[in-house]
C-alpha cells in the first residue's frame, strides 16, 4: 500500500467514504515496517473526524446516542463497533489504547485510571483464591503492599525474590504459581532482570509473564518482543512526561488475554477519563525526544556522581559498574533516565542533601521533563516492612533520581552546591 493512493480531495468524500479513508491511512501508519518509532508516536492510533481535526478530539461524554433501537441492540450484543458508554469504550481513549499497542507491538491496549489500577486489573484477572504470584522484591512499593496487605485476605499468595537471580526465580515457583510479575529496571534499586530467561521459565511452567515497563517506556524496551504475555505502564511517568495526569496502560500479546483483562477493567470501572487520555496522547508525541535528552543528562549525572568523593555508590544501567550493564545493553535500547545512589554520610547526609537542592524537585514520581528526587525507604516504599526493604536492597541511604530535560550544567551545579553543604 503506497501513500500516493490517498492523494485525493478529502473534502469531496461522503462521511462513510471519509471514515474508510481515515481507517486505511491509520493502517498504513500502524505498519511497523513503514515508519520509524517517532513517526508512529505522532501518527499511530490517530482518529479523524469529518471536520478534519489535526489532533485527536476529546469525546467528553458519558454516553453515546444510538441511531436506532436495532443499532442499540446490536451494540450490546457485540455485533456493532458503535460506542455505548465511556466506561466500556470511547473514541479518545481508543486512540490512546491503539497507539500504545502499536508502540509495544501488542494485540491491544487497555487504558486505566492509574498505574495501580493497571496492576490491580492484572491481579484480579489472573489470580484466584489459592493462586500464587512470584515477583521482583524491589517492585514498586504499593504494587507489593496491596498484595501482601489486601489481596492476601482473598487467598492470593506471593513470593518476592531478587529476579536478577534467575535461579532464585526458579526456586520460588510452586505448583500453584500462576503469574511471574517482573519490574525491570527495578524500582528503586535499578536491578535488571533477564526477560528472555523469564519467558523461558514462564513457558516451561505454563505461567503468565507480566512486565512493568514504566522505567523504560516502549522507546527503550519492548517486553512482548522478548516473550512477555502482558506489559503495563504507569502512564503518569515517561509516557505522559509532564507530571499533570495519573493513568495506566495494559498491553497484551494475544487477543484472548486482552478480552479477559478488558472485561475485568470494565467491571472494576477503572477506565481513564477522555480528557486525561487526550493529555497523554499529547505528551506521548514527544516521548522520543524527551527520552533522548533525559538519558543523555542522566548519563552525565551518573558519571559525575560516581566520581564525587562524597558519593558512596551509584546504580545506573549505563555505567560499566552496574552489575547487569551488559544485559541492559542487550535488552534495552538505552540506559534510561533513573539513577539510584547513596552518600557516604548515609541517611542523615541524604536528608541534608535533599533539603538543599534548588533545581531538582523533592517529589515522588518520575519520568517528567523536570528532575525529581526522593528517598524511597521513607517515601514510596515506606509501607514495605524494614526486613523486606533490607532484603530487596532498599537501604536507608538510597536516593532515587529521575533526571529531566533541564540543561545538564545547571543540574550538576545544583548537585555541587548541595553536596558542598554536607
Amino acid at each position: 500500500m503506497k501513500l500516493q493512493r490517498f492523494n485525493t480531495n478529502i473534502g469531496s468524500l461522503s462521511l462513510n467514504s471519509f471514515i474508510t479513508f481515515a481507517k486505511n491511512l491509520r493502517k498504513l501508519l500502524m505498519k511497523k515496517e513503514n515508519s520509524g518509532f517517532n513517526t508512529r508516536l505522532i501518527h499511530a492510533g490517530s482518529i479523524s473526524d469529518k471536520f478534519g481535526s489535526a489532533t485527536v478530539p476529546i469525546y467528553q461524554t458519558s454516553t453515546f446516542i444510538f441511531e436506532s433501537a436495532d443499532e442499540g441492540a446490536r451494540c450490546f450484543a457485540g455485533e456493532s463497533d458503535g460506542y455505548i458508554y465511556t466506561r466500556i469504550g470511547n473514541p479518545t481513549i481508543d486512540a490512546l489504547e491503539r497507539q500504545l499497542a502499536i508502540l509495544e507491538n501488542g494485540y491491544g491496549g487497555i487504558a486505566v485510571s492509574s498505574g495501580m489500577a493497571a496492576a490491580n486489573t492484572i491481579y484480579l484477572s489472573l489470580l484466584s483464591q489459592g493462586d500464587h504470584i512470584v515477583s521482583t522484591d524491589a517492585v514498586y512499593g504499593p504494587a507489593r503492599n496491596v498484595v501482601v496487605k489486601q489481596w492476601v485476605r482473598f487467598g492470593f499468595h506471593s513470593t518476592y525474590v531478587d529476579t536478577t537471580d534467575i535461579e532464585a526465580i526458579k526456586k520460588a515457583i510452586r505448583p500453584n504459581t500462576k503469574v511471574l510479575y517482573i519490574e525491570t529496571p527495578a524500582n528503586p534499586t535499578m536491578g535488571i532482570t533477564d526477560l528472555v530467561a523469564c519467558a523461558e521459565i514462564a513457558k516451561q511452567h505454563g505461567i503468565i509473564l507480566v512486565v512493568d515497563n514504566t522505567f523504560c517506556s516502549p522507546y527503550l524496551q519492548n517486553p512482548l518482543d522478548l516473550g512477555a504475555d502482558i506489559v503495563f505502564h504507569s502512564m503518569t511517568k515517561f509516557i505522559n512526561g509532564h507530571a499533570d495526569i495519573v493513568g495506566g496502560i495494559i498491553v497484551t500479546k494475544e487477543k484472548a488475554m486482552y478480552d479477559q483483562l478488558r472485561s475485568m477493567m470494565i467491571n472494576l470501572g477503572c477506565n481513564i477519563d477522555p480528557h486525561q487520555a487526550f493529555l497523554v496522547i499529547r505528551g506521548l508525541k514527544t516521548l522520543g525526544v524527551r527520552m533522548e535528552r533525559s538519558q543523555e543528562n542522566a548519563s552525565q549525572l551518573a558519571t559525575y556522581l560516581e566520581n564525587h568523593p562524597k558519593v558512596a555508590w551509584v546504580r545506573f544501567p549505563g555505567l560499566h559498574s552496574h552489575p547487569q550493564h551488559q544485559l541492559a545493553k542487550e535488552q534495552m535500547r538505552g540506559p534510561g533516565a533513573v539513577i539510584s545512589f547513596g552518600l557516604k554520610g548515609g541517611y542523615e547526609a541524604g536528608k541534608k542533601f535533599l533539603d538543599n537542592l534548588q533545581v531538582a524537585l523533592l517529589a515522588v514520581s518520575l519520568g517528567g521533563v523536570e528532575t525529581l528526587i526522593q528517598h524511597p525507604a521513607s517515601m514510596t516504599h515506606s509501607k514495605v516492612s524494614a526486613e523486606d526493604k533490607l532484603t530487596a536492597g532498599i537501604t536507608d541511604d538510597l536516593i532515587r533520581l529521575s533526571v529531566g530535560i533541564e540543561d545538564v550544567k545547571d543540574l550538576i551545579d545544583d548537585f555541587d552546591q548541595a553536596l558542598d553543604k554536607l
